[in-house]
């Protein structure tokens, strides 16, 4: 892939407990691309769900790294319930979805890029936060 036309569209799905610190976000998002040698500037966008829509913590991350927040409804995120690798019974009854990272990051992804999207990197947790990366190709 050399022409810029043909790059993946990366998008990062985030989700987070109430008051999650900025500072857990980034360092979930460090240690994830630096694990998976992704750098920082091949990520397009952010995504959660509606509810963290106001959250400090994400509006924050998303003003450092200088990249838009999208933020979907769990209804939204429904359609994409199968193609998670983890369904977390807590996160339901907490947002109406089994998994916002992953759901989030696969439905804005599929947004930019028109096209079929896949998991790149599946659900990771640390501390108050779950992350996951999605790609189209």
């Amino acid at each position: 892939m050399t022409a810029a036309s043909t790059a993946p569209t990366l998008v990062v799905g985030l989700g987070c407990q109430r008051g999650c610190p900025v500072e857990t976000l980034r360092t979930l998002l460090d240690q994830t691309l630096s694990t998976h040698r992704i750098a920082p500037g091949q990520i397009k966008a952010l995504a959660s769900i509606d509810l963290k829509r106001e959250e400090p913590g994400l509006l924050a991350l998303a003003t450092q790294l200088g990249l838009p927040l999208t933020c979907f409804s769990s209804t939204q995120l429904t359609p994409y319930v199968l193609r998670l690798s983890h369904r977390s019974q807590i996160a339901y009854e907490r947002t109406g979805c089994y998994g916002v990272a992953e759901s989030a990051a696969l439905a804005l992804a599929e947004h930019l890029a028109r096209g079929p999207v896949r998991l790149l990197v599946p659900r990771q947790k640390y501390a108050q936060a779950t992350l996951a990366l999605a790609c189209s190709g």
